[in-house]
């Protein structure tokens, strides 16, 4: 006998349903924690309460929830000081499965707070302005927002009409901001705006803004089919008078935009896989219960044909977020890399939602089951922090080498 023989297993695990290419094994005890952590609270705290929340459209309570995921270390999780937890890309990563499991509005909750208004701060800030804010924001105590797209101007951020002005030592901040996570309940956002700074007399900078400041207001955007558990707001900024340090001194360009972007796409990566989760056991399980012409219809070749793709796109999903979380970690993380997992990930989790809600039937469509509620969802995490076109574009550029956008 070998010496390779003599090494394999006498006896295999048995095949887990939940976990069928064993990518627990990636994981170490402190991922597991983090993991179990956040998936027992949000099993607590939103999931008994989740389908009124999106039936009424609105997230009550919201502070009480920002703070306990505060006390969670999940707000900044990826960020080191300023009591944020310093927790691994792969950790951050699985928070977003679990909580977008329970709900995308609670996940874009935590993404916009940590991987948009805090990572903004944190990477681009003064250390008066991180030590300002990053610890209130760590805590949940402050919630913050992030105002880039505008009502003419999604896709195309170069575009944008917000305008920031000298004033003497001042800034003067003027414009609106759509569709924006956090807005109406937000203590600081941080909004970015044309200046006369750059080389070409336009350069964009960002702000941070303390949302009482005169002539700041955020209305709360309405009639939503889809985050209907998430906070979106309109950001205003007429005239609104900032001091000079309130610029993020070391932003400059869309460089810094953009790169808080690709922070939040990450999480997305990973979150969309909660969505898809919890559609796929949805399915699963009514699968093995529900029974036709004298058995469970999981018995049926079509369903179980539904069930294997599901499967396969779901766990393959899962290893390529594990993939992007081990290349953040290390550092090697590209943004084309991201584009291709944000681009993946969520186009696949909306497939997986809309193939369970056909094994559910006439069920598939009642708040009694997740699976219209993740599919609504999902359909706004496909447009937002990148459109599918606009990271087709993004690989076809690094593919090719040649620029489609304009």
């Amino acid at each position: 006998m070998s010496s390779t023989e003599s090494a394999k297993p006498s006896k295999l695990p048995p095949f887990d349903a939940t976990d069928p290419l064993g990518i627990d094994d990636l994981l170490g005890p402190d991922d597991l924690a983090v993991r179990d952590t956040v998936r027992s609270w949000a099993a607590d705290r939103v999931l008994p309460h989740i389908a009124e929340w999106y039936e009424k459209g609105e997230l009550p309570g919201i502070r009480e929830l920002a703070r306990e995921l505060g006390a969670l270390g999940a707000l900044g999780m990826s960020l080191d000081g300023y009591g944020c937890a310093g927790a691994s890309a792969v950790q951050y990563g699985l928070a977003c499965l679990e909580l977008e499991a329970a709900d995308s509005g609670i996940r874009s909750l935590v993404s916009v707070q940590g991987s948009l208004a805090m990572y903004a701060i944190h990477r681009y800030g003064s250390e008066e302005q991180k030590r300002r804010w990053l610890p209130g924001m760590a805590a949940g105590e402050i919630i913050g927002c992030f105002g880039l797209t505008e009502p003419d101007h999604g896709s195309d951020p170069a575009g944008m009409r917000a305008y920031a002005k000298r004033d003497g030592a001042d800034w003067v901040l003027t414009g609106r901001k759509m569709w924006i996570t956090n807005g109406s309940v937000a203590g600081v956002a941080v909004v970015w705006a044309q200046t006369d700074e750059g080389e070409d007399g336009r350069g964009i900078r960002g702000f941070v803004v303390p949302t009482d400041t005169p002539g700041f207001s955020a209305p709360e955007i309405r009639h939503k089919w889809s985050l209907r558990a998430s906070v979106t707001s309109e950001l205003v900024m007429d005239e609104v008078r900032l001091p000079g340090d309130a610029v993020l001194p070391e932003a400059k360009g869309l460089r810094g935009p953009l790169s808080c972007l690709s922070h939040a796409r990450y999480g997305i990566v990973w979150g969309a896989m909660g969505a898809a989760r919890a559609s796929f056991e949805s399915a699963l399980d009514y699968a093995r219960g529900r029974e036709q012409f004298g058995r469970p219809i999981g018995g049926f070749q079509l369903t179980q044909a539904k069930l294997a793709d599901m499967a396969l796109e779901l766990h393959k999903g899962i290893l390529l977020a594990h993939h992007l979380g081990r290349r953040m970690d290390a550092g090697t993380l590209r943004p084309e890399q991201v584009s291709f997992g944000k681009l993946n990930n969520v186009r696949e989790a909306i497939e997986i939602c809309r193939t369970a809600r056909t094994i559910l039937g006439a069920n598939g469509i009642s708040l009694e089951y997740p699976v219209m509620r993740h599919a609504t969802n999902l359909e706004s995490v496909l447009t937002y922090e990148g459109t599918v076109e606009m990271h087709q574009l993004v690989l076809g550029k690094a593919l090719t080498g040649l620029d489609a956008f304009r």
